[in-house]
């Protein structure tokens, strides 16, 4: 038996906004921009795919709330969350916390954390020990 994610959909306050985001966030990534579904775009990456839906009600996102705390993207190694760093900044991505090591969570575990347009924390991560 064989467990992944195959999709997420991500509610957004304004798709064009949102969509311009994820346009140059994503790819930086591994995922590219796919057909889109009736209900907004999709980006797939080598197992799963992003999708982003219009809001029906708009509200400040608050990760403690019932829902989506954040999202993780697993990087390859090291550098690539660096270089992922620079590049997200020269987009003028808002990041919250710089690439760092957080040993609390995992062996190696390395990370940056940063938004969307909508407040919503995202995360791109390396662990020596994820599964290839």
């Amino acid at each position: 038996m064989h467990s992944s994610i195959h999709h997420i959909d991500i509610t957004v306050s304004d798709l064009d906004r949102s969509t311009a985001f994820y346009d140059r966030i994503l790819p930086l990534m591994g995922f590219r921009r796919t057909k889109d579904a009736p209900e907004g775009p999709l980006w797939a990456g080598t197992h799963a795919e992003i999708g982003l839906v219009p809001a029906r009600s708009i509200r400040e996102h608050d990760r403690y709330s019932p829902g989506l705390h954040h999202l993780a993207f697993h990087a390859p190694d090291r550098a690539a969350v660096d270089r992922f760093h620079e590049q997200a900044l020269q987009l003028g991505a808002r990041v919250l916390d710089r690439p760092a090591e957080y040993p609390e969570y995992a062996p190696g575990y390395y990370a940056v954390f940063f938004a969307d347009p909508d407040g919503i924390k995202l995360e791109y991560v390396f662990t020596p020990t994820w599964p290839t």
